[in-house]
């Protein structure tokens, strides 16, 4: 039988070897995106209101006493020895908030029903403020609203899928990618969807994590009950990484065997 010429081998040897360690390219996120440039960041993203969401809506004044009736979720309250007034807490009452009803409503103390769906937090602190003005209750209230059950979903081609429930309320499309694990090996980095609720209806963006375009997306931060949604490259799930393991795993056993072949050529001599 002729012998391969011994260099010959050594190169195929090599070649297979470097080919067996390659590694897919990883993601390039936002790699148009310039050292040394400045991009505008959206300071002023405000959360929009929608139905089922509870919010956290708390009333304060200079007078305390004053602020009490607006704030009977947050607890009860008494009037000490000394005529100050004290509220004692209630963590079960205050984790329930106030529910936006079906009709995009709540329902406030004192102030009766009050249309919120849609609206931004600080339109519905507003609202709430102008109101509390107008009755003449407080002269300057100090209006906090927050959103307590903030919640996304991430789905396709993520590590770690799932619905995401976030404190606060400034949670971009990157962040929510991180908090699933990461992309994919089979992840289309240029189809990355936004599904979100507009009114009564749903409307989707696409989205490019490779391009600083993205920044400028109004989906960028995200919005209550938003879906992100991954494409795969490819539909059967896996067919990429299998061919990959096989082949990779192939390129090993052929190197391996033409290792031992060598072997036994050199002690056959």
């Amino acid at each position: 039988m002729k012998i391969i010429n011994r260099n010959t081998l050594l190169c195929l040897i090599g070649v297979m070897t470097l080919a067996s360690c390659a590694s897919r390219k990883e993601f390039v996120y936002l790699e148009d995106m310039k050292s040394g440039l400045y991009y505008p960041i959206d300071k002023k993203h405000d959360p929009i209101v929608h139905r089922d969401d509870r919010l956290s809506i708390t009333v304060n004044s200079k007078n305390p006493e004053l602020a009490i009736p607006f704030n009977v979720q947050g607890g009860s309250y008494q009037v000490n020895s000394d005529g100050t007034v004290a509220t004692s807490s209630s963590s079960s009452q205050r984790e329930k908030g106030y529910r936006v009803d079906i009709n995009g409503n709540i329902e406030f103390p004192m102030l009766g029903v009050i249309h919120v769906e849609g609206m931004t937090l600080n339109e519905v602190t507003e609202v709430i403020r102008n109101r509390i003005i107008e009755g003449n209750y407080i002269k300057n209230p100090l209006v906090m609203v927050e959103i307590m059950n903030f919640k996304y979903t991430v789905m396709g081609a993520v590590r770690s899928p799932g619905t995401k429930r976030v404190e606060g309320d400034r949670v971009t499309i990157l962040e929510a990618i991180a908090s699933a694990g990461d992309l994919n090996t089979n992840a289309a980095t240029d189809r990355v969807a936004v599904i979100r609720e507009v009114g009564e209806t749903r409307q989707i963006y696409h989205h490019d994590l490779s391009s600083r375009k993205l920044f400028e997306s109004p989906c960028f931060y995200l919005q209550q009950n938003d879906i992100v949604y991954v494409e795969p490259k490819y539909k059967k799930r896996d067919t990429e990484d299998n061919i990959y393991r096989y082949s990779t795993w192939g390129i090993s056993l052929s190197t391996s065997i033409i290792s031992l072949y060598l072997l036994l050529s050199n002690l056959l001599k």
